[in-house]
């Protein structure tokens, strides 16, 4: 049975967490003195003088509109990457704990392991990039307190199979984690709705990918109330900033746009895969669910540097684990699709290649 008392290091549940002036009171006020904020407004609007809600209340409102979940199951950091890191602080005994992960994956969980001194066990994806039930549960012990799921994979573009995932769920006693920071381009459910299914279950996602909000850094997890109240225990008081708060507002008004947007990538998508599909010394167009395609393709290394040469950047995935010889190829504009396919048909019309 899923025990989340069990799981908190000890540290964070005697943890006292840092009480804001904002914090302190509740209800409406006109006079704000008790946060030494400067009074006389700052250079850029008198607004930003003030300190942003702690909370994020109004921006976890609407996103519990959108996602059809309650805003006390909403977590919210500057980033994935910091509620990645956060639920490393919240579950990982330095020096002693463990996680799992799946590669070749996104390489955050493994960095931010040696940062918080946790012991990272890996079992690697199968050649189809689908979870090794078997490797991951021999794995596991007393000690193995988050497993990480990526789903869209990044950089292999699949979904994993869900009765894979839910098998994990089901036998697995710590927090499984499952990314999902790819979702929108997969026609695959989210396991968002399946929260009150499985207490241990935490799902990550973010604005930076469908709704072309990288610059502004938010990222959402959505959990237990329970996990939750963990996670804000340990977070800075004030992570999301007041610009970002505004922006994101204004941002989860557009879900018609976004919903158009990302139709339009994925017809590229397809598209590009089909181009890609048909040269010469392309192995494989892996199957992708996300915003992007990987390619295995003779002599990727040569390619990617030839097209640096054409102001072209791609992503050279060949030194990772299943990945050799392959270019992760991020979805773009139309004239920088074709862009790309131009230099590709140059490099192939040239003699020395």
């Amino acid at each position: 049975m899923f025990n989340l008392e069990q799981l908190i290091r000890n540290n964070i549940k005697n943890l006292k967490p840092y009480s804001s002036a904002r914090d302190e009171f509740s209800g409406e006020a006109k006079v704000f003195l008790d946060a030494n904020e400067n009074s006389l407004g700052s250079p850029l609007t008198k607004w930003y003088n003030r300190y942003p809600d702690p909370h994020q209340q109004a921006v976890k409102q609407q996103l519990s509109k959108i996602k059809g979940i309650g805003a006390e199951h909403i977590f919210l950091g500057n980033g994935s990457d910091e509620c990645i890191d956060i639920l490393f602080r919240c579950f990982c005994e330095p020096g002693k704990d463990n996680v799992i992960i799946c590669p070749p994956t996104y390489g955050m969980y493994e960095v931010s392991a040696n940062i918080n001194d946790v012991d990272i066990r890996k079992a690697p994806l199968l050649p189809d990039f689908q979870l090794d039930l078997v490797h991951m549960e021999n794995l596991t012990d007393d000690n193995t307190k988050i497993i990480w799921l990526c789903s869209p994979n990044n950089p292999t573009g699949n979904s994993l199979q869900r009765a894979d995932i839910e098998m994990v769920l089901n036998n697995f006693k710590g927090i499984v984690v499952i990314d999902e920071a790819y979702i929108n381009f997969a026609q695959q459910k989210s396991f968002v709705q399946e929260l009150t299914e499985y207490p241990n279950l935490v799902v990550l996602q973010t604005l930076s990918k469908a709704w072309g909000l990288a610059g502004l850094r938010l990222g959402m997890a959505f959990a237990s109330q329970s996990v939750i109240e963990v996670m804000n225990k340990v977070k800075p008081p004030y992570n999301i900033n007041q610009s970002t708060q505004e922006l994101v507002l204004k941002a989860l008004e557009e879900v018609g746009q976004v919903n158009d947007m990302i139709k339009i990538l994925v017809d590229m998508r397809i598209a590009l895969t089909e181009v890609f599909e048909s040269m010469p010394t392309v192995e494989k167009v892996y199957p992708s669910d996300a915003n992007f395609i990987l390619v295995k393709i003779a002599e990727a290394r040569k390619i990617y540097e030839f097209l640096l040469t054409k102001g072209i950047v791609l992503r050279d995935r060949s030194n990772v684990e299943l990945c050799e010889n392959c270019l992760r190829i991020t979805i773009g504009t139309e004239k920088e699709n074709t862009d790309l396919v131009d230099a590709m048909q140059e490099w192939y019309s040239s003699p020395t290649n």
